[in-house]
Formats: C-alpha cells, sequence, structure tokens
C-alpha cells in the first residue's frame, strides 16, 4: 500500500506553517506588492469563501464555491493577516506568557490554514494545471513566509524564555508538550544559527521548495505519460470483460479508438499483471512502471533527486547534524540512525530468503507449466503467484473478488467495524458539496448520540489524482479552536464501466480498512490545542493506530457481514474463507522485501554525506549498489518503489519510510493484546480510544503503546504474522 499522506495532514493551525519548508523571506517591497494586489482584487475574489470560516456543518469547506481564482489571493491575505499577528506577539510589551505568545500562535493563521489545507488537499486528490501553476508559484513564497516566522530572533526569544522557565509556570501535560514542541521546531528551523548561516539555510528551502513541487508534479505527469497502449484485446486476454473494456474506454478518452490503455499505479508492481496470460504484455507493462523517471525526457526526476540530497545533507550538517536521517530520527520514536539501520539490516536478508524460496515454487509451476521453460523475471512474479495460491489453496483473487462489492465493504465492513467497536454511526450526507462527483460525505455520530465529525471518502482512481491511499484532515478538532474533525480519505480503486460493480481485490479491502484507521484517528481526536490535534505523531508512530484497524478485514463477524456476493447475494463459503485465512502469509516473503528494499534505499540516500552522494547519472547504479551491499539484491523482486518514483521519501517520508514496519511491530503486539482480551468488544474499543486514538501529539508517542498494552513492545508477534524466518522455511 502507498500512503503517503501530504504534510498538511499532520498540522494544527499553528504547526501548519512550522512544517512549510524554509527559504528567503519577503522584503519590504515585496509585501507591499501582495498587499496591493490583494487590495485589488476582483469581485469574485472579494467574496472569496477563504476570508471567513465556513458556515457548513462542522465547517466543512464550501467545495461549491471555491474556485481556483480564489487560492492565490487567500494565501496571500493570509500570509499578511499571520504577520500581523507575530508582529503583535512580538511587539507585546508585557513579558512572555503561554497565553500571549503560544495561545496567540495557536489562534492565529486561520485564513492561511483553512486554504492550504484545502489547496493541498485537492491538489493530491484532484489536480489540474491551474493548481499545480499556484504550486509551483507559491512553495517557495509560502517558505519564505514560515521562513520570516520561525527564524524571527524576537520571536524565539520570547518562546524560549517560556521553555527555559517553564517548571515554573504550573502549565497543564498538554500545555507543556505543545511548549516543547514549539521550541524543538524553532531550533531545528534554525532559529539559533548565526545570520549568515541563516541565509544559506534560506537558499536551501527555497531550491528544496521548488525542486519538491517539480518532483511530484513529474511523478503524475510521468505516471500518465507511461500508461501502455495495447493494439487488440488479444494481448490483454487474462483481464476481465470490464478490465478491458475499462482500458478501451480509457484509450477512447485518449483520442485513441479502437486501442486499448493499462493506466500505472505509482508502486513499482501493477495489477494487471496478476492476470495478463501474454508475457510480452506483462513485460512491456512491468518496464513502462520500472522506468518512469529515469529514461530521459520532459519528466526525468534524475537531477532534480540528485540535487534534493545534496541540499538536504548540507542542511543537515548546517543545522548541526551528521547527515539528514539523524536529523529526521532525532524526532522519531525509533531515536537514531543505528536503531532503524539494525531493524532493516536484520529483517531485509530474512525476507530475501523466504523471497527466494518462493521463487523456486514459481520457477517449478513454470517448468512444469510452459511448453517453452524460460527463467522467472520480475514481470511474471504476480502472475504465476495467483497460479501457485490456486494450486496450493484452491482459489485465486478472481474468485474472492464478487464477494468484496465496494458499497458492501465501506458500509457493512468499515463502517460496522467501527460501529461495533466504537459505537459510533454513519448517515450519508448527498446535501454537503464536495470537489469531485466521486466524493462522498458522512455524518459520524458518536456512541451518545453527540455529533462527532464528517468522513468524506473518494475511492476511485483518476488522471488527476496522485497515486497511493492517503487521509487528511480539512478541519482539526481543537477544544481551543471550539473545532470538530473532518477527515478524508482517498485510494486509487479502478473504477468499473458505468453499470458495472466494483469489485475489490483483497489488497484494496485491506487499503480501506487501513485508511479509515487513520480516519478514526482524526475524528476521536479530544485535545485543547491544534497543534497537537488528530495525526500530529512521530511519522514512525502515524500508521500505528491504521495499522490495528487491518485486524477486522478478517475477523470473522466483521467479514461474515460484508464478504457477500455482488450477484447472488451469498455469503463467502466459510471453505474459501478458510483457504483466503490459510493463505494470509503466501507471499509474504515477496511483500516484505519489497518494502524492505525500498526502506533501505531511503536509508541509503539519507545516511551520506553531501560528498558521498551519487550524480544525477549515477542514480541508479547507486540504487542497485545500496541493495546489493544490504545483500537484498534480487531481480525477480524490485524495490516497491524506485529512487525515480519514490514520493515518500521526497516528500514528508524522507528517512522515514521504514516507519511502517517499526509501526507494524507495535501494531502486531497491540493486536496480539485485543486478541487476548477479547478481540472486538466495546470494552476494547474505548480502551484504545482513550488511551491511543484520541491523544493525538498531546501525550509521548511510545507512551501511548504502554498505555494500551501495559508494556514495552515485542517484535516477535511481527515475525510471526509475516511467517519469517532466517532460513526462508516460513516455519518457526
Amino acid at each position: 500500500m502507498n500512503k503517503v499522506p501530504t504534510l498538511l495532514n499532520y498540522l494544527g493551525a499553528a504547526a501548519l506553517l512550522i512544517a512549510i519548508t524554509a527559504c528567503q523571506p519577503p522584503t519590504n517591497d515585496d509585501t507591499q506588492a501582495m498587499q496591493d494586489e490583494a487590495q485589488a482584487t476582483s469581485g469574485d475574489e472579494a467574496q472569496n469563501p477563504f476570508f471567513t470560516p465556513s458556515t457548513l456543518p462542522f465547517a466543512m469547506p464550501p467545495f461549491d464555491k471555491i474556485k481556483d481564482s480564489h487560492f492565490k489571493p487567500a494565501m496571500e491575505k493570509g500570509m499578511q493577516e499571520r504577520l500581523a499577528e507575530i508582529d503583535a506577539i512580538v511587539n507585546n510589551p508585557e513579558p512572555a506568557t503561554f497565553e500571549n505568545t503560544i495561545v496567540a500562535m495557536e489562534k492565529g493563521g486561520q485564513i492561511l490554514g483553512r486554504t492550504l489545507r484545502v489547496f493541498s488537499n485537492l491538489n493530491g486528490a484532484d489536480s489540474n494545471p491551474e493548481r499545480r501553476e499556484i504550486q509551483r508559484e507559491m512553495s517557495p513564497v509560502l517558505s519564505a513566509h514560515n521562513d520570516a516566522i520561525q527564524l524571527n530572533p524576537a520571536l524565539f526569544a520570547r518562546i524560549d524564555t517560556l521553555y527555559q522557565n517553564r517548571a515554573e509556570l504550573s502549565l497543564t501535560p498538554e500545555q507543556m508538550r505543545v511548549l516543547e514542541r514549539y521550541h524543538q521546531n524553532f531550533v531545528r528551523a534554525g532559529a539559533r544559527l548565526a545570520e549568515e548561516q541563516k541565509v544559506r539555510l534560506r537558499e536551501i528551502n527555497t531550491r528544496l521548495a521548488n525542486l519538491g513541487t517539480n518532483f511530484s508534479q513529474n511523478v503524475l505527469s510521468e505516471v500518465n505519460a507511461s500508461a501502455l497502449i495495447v493494439d487488440s484485446a488479444e494481448e490483454l486476454a487474462g483481464l476481465s470483460d470490464a478490465e478491458i473494456q475499462a482500458a478501451a474506454d480509457e484509450a477512447a478518452s485518449r483520442d485513441m479508438p479502437g486501442k486499448f490503455v493499462l493506466t500505472l499505479k505509482n508502486t513499482s508492481g501493477q495489477p494487471p499483471l496478476s492476470s495478463l496470460e501474454n508475457r510480452n504484455t506483462r513485460e512491456r507493462l512491468h518496464k513502462a512502471s520500472l522506468t518512469r523517471g529515469g529514461r530521459g525526457g520532459e519528466f526525468d526526476n534524475r537531477e532534480i533527486i540528485a540535487e534534493i540530497m545534496q541540499l538536504r545533507a548540507e542542511r543537515a550538517q548546517l543545522l548541526g547534524y551528521n547527515t539528514h536521517a539523524d536529523f529526521i530520527l532525532e524526532v522519531q520514536t525509533a531515536g537514531s540512525v543505528a536503531t532503524v539501520q539494525d531493524l532493516l539490516g536484520s529483517l531485509g536478508p530474512i525476507a530475501v530468503a523466504n523471497a527466494r524460496k518462493e521463487a523456486q515454487a514459481l520457477q517449478t509451476m513454470i517448468n512444469q507449466t510452459e511448453e517453452t521453460p524460460f527463467e522467472l523475471a520480475s514481470w511474471d512474479w504476480a502472475y504465476y503467484t495467483e497460479k501457485v495460491r490456486q494450486e496450493k489453496y484452491d482459489f485465486d483473487d478472481n474468485q474472492i473478488r464478487p464477494y468484496f462489492e465496494l458499497e458492501s465493504v465501506l458500509t457493512n465492513g468499515v463502517f460496522y467495524a467501527a460501529n461495533q467497536l466504537f459505537g459510533i454511526s454513519f448517515t450519508e450526507r448527498p446535501d454537503l458539496p464536495t470537489y469531485h462527483p466521486d466524493a462522498r460525505v458522512w455524518e459520524v455520530t458518536d456512541a451518545n448520540g453527540e455529533p462527532l465529525g464528517l468522513f468524506i471518502g473518494d475511492f476511485y482512481a483518476r488522471a488527476s489524482k496522485r497515486g497511493g491511499a492517503w487521509m487528511n484532515s480539512y478541519v482539526l478538532q481543537s477544544d481551543l479552536m471550539g473545532t470538530r474533525p473532518v477527515v478524508g480519505n482517498h485510494q486509487n480503486i479502478p473504477k468499473p464501466p458505468a453499470g458495472q460493480p466494483t469489485l475489490m481485490t483483497l489488497t484494496e479491502v485491506t487499503t480501506m480498512f487501513h485508511e479509515f484507521g487513520h480516519a478514526v484517528h482524526g475524528l476521536f481526536s479530544d485535545v485543547t490545542y491544534p497543534s497537537v490535534a488528530a495525526t500530529a505523531v512521530p511519522r514512525d508512530f502515524v500508521e500505528y493506530p491504521s495499522q490495528i484497524n487491518e485486524m477486522w478485514v478478517t475477523w470473522p463477524s466483521i467479514l461474515a457481514n460484508y464478504a457477500i456476493h455482488n450477484e447472488t447475494g451469498e455469503q463467502i463459503p466459510q471453505a474459501l474463507l478458510d483457504r483466503v485465512i490459510e493463505a494470509s502469509q503466501f507471499n509474504e516473503g515477496f511483500r516484505s522485501s519489497e518494502y524492505l528494499k525500498a526502506s533501505i534505499l531511503d536509508m541509503c540516500y539519507h545516511t551520506l554525506t553531501a560528498k558521498d552522494l551519487p550524480a544525477a547519472d549515477d542514480i541508479l547504479a547507486f540504487e542497485a549498489n545500496c541493495l546489493e551491499q544490504a545483500g537484498v539484491a534480487f531481480a525477480p523482486v524490485p524495490p516497491r518503489y524506485r529512487t525515480t518514483y519514490f514520493s515518500h521519501i521526497m516528500g514528508g517520508y524522507s528517512a522515514g519510510y521504514y516507519s511502517y514496519i517499526w509501526s507494524e511491530v507495535l501494531d502486531a503486539d497491540s493486536v496480539r493484546y485485543l486478541e487476548e482480551n477479547g478481540g472486538l468488544t466495546r470494552e476494547n474499543g474505548d480502551h484504545l480510544r482513550k488511551s491511543l486514538l484520541s491523544r493525538g501529539g498531546s501525550v509521548d508517542a511510545m507512551q501511548q503503546f504502554e498505555d494500551l498494552v501495559g508494556r514495552a513492545p515485542d517484535i516477535q508477534p511481527l515475525l510471526e504474522r509475516r511467517g519469517l524466518t532466517s532460513d526462508g522455511s516460513g516455519n518457526e
């Protein structure tokens, strides 16, 4: 699963600006020009919906009133408002207090916060040329604005004074946490640097802001440009009639009548590879996927990657860290590069050993079934895996997909599990406006009958949506601000032809449960200050609550409720269900290997100093050497993301892609705890909510884990879940 929440998903109103990369602050002339332009707004812009709070339920953004022309004026006005607020804080003649400094910052930035949350989320879920141009233009301006705040010595002096005297301030635990995070964020942003160092820091971050935008836009453009064009339906043998029709419809939409187009997901592997019988088509599709961003042309990302890595390394040393990874891991629960490398170094070779064992079974299948046997290649893996699965467990994905119809999975599975566990209920709100016809809205009601928030579901793939699956927040819960949450889940499930049901794979079902785990983390947030609301936790902890929610995918009472045949209405047969559960560890060597390879790549780049990093022309060779040196090189299993389309590490997951496996250690241990204590019960749901899901970043992350299970984490449940053994046998 590719879950790349945008940086804005984890921000409160005040912390919103802290997380935007920095650059040269605007000059007085720049500020005056922005003011003049804002004052010269047209009649349309004068009615800008971002200028005032939304009047919709839960302050949901009024998507039907938002136009692309509103974004830039709202950003400009929001920056003006924010700088004026900061000036008022800095020039306050009264000594610094938590109320007149920290609370004032928490309450500020409302226009900019509303605007950036919507803009960032729409640019991921429904991008267009206008929004991409605004992103290119405004990224460095917003970064300059952020630096003007975080490198303001008078502002930092007030925060530092409070921090140094925090023991005497009689703060609540949450207030102490907020103050400590503000101080830490400002120090890590360069507040203590000498002025000449700040100049260079701004230069670095200016460039990084532009490069990050270019990379993300190239990835989206390259996904669309690399789609595989096929001349005949015969070349698509093995796909369902609906899938072939969808490919024909895609070709028609691209003015290629009579042809067929297979669009790409952002991962290295592509879903049709498990069904395509034509080996040449499989090879073409897989190579189109693997060469994205590194094949030359206008969307090639190698120059961008090389420069980003150089600048990150330089910035880390400027801030006093050996490498970018040291800088990032300082504030994660893992705590150090050595800890992460030990984890990846121990699991990576084990996973590859298991993958090699799986490859032997696939090669045997090829030798036994093909008239002219050939050596297993990466584009063959998914296809023959399905054959081996069918032989070993007597089922394949096509047998179970009719039982996983989207509406049933969502309503009778995801929502039903949440109701059974937490007592919450869902009412669809078609009266509320959305940003795209495929997006839907539900009002969520708490077990006591009180309104809890809004949930937006946007599940279908489209050319304007970035790859993967993610959760975001449009409105953050905060007692200080009197706001309740509005959260969204996004997937990239292929949309069937009109009138056809949406039948999901087991992976897509699991992703839906996973992303809803993020959603309840946002919906259950119960904190005072927005900067610690919802998913404002360390990056290597944020996946933990969502991974717990995956346990309900195959929980018997939940599965029986949603796994209903879309035509006959019959429940999934127990015999088939037993085989699905029995096969849960099947192909785990492959899944673990592709993920761990990507994690190792991430650390390879970010644990080097600038002088040791590769040039653009050497990126792909560096990638291969990294995997070889780590003992995980195995050609039939490529990394889940190659460097040139690895959006995670070019964004918020840099030196952090290990987070999924780190979180899964906590998740697997927590699942064992919940199973041992009754599983799907309201008591467990209330305990989850109280100890973990409601606390956001107001309590130390590992303390939340220990509050849930009552002890430190144990890795053994993870190894058992994944069936990973040092000899590749899959047996303990």
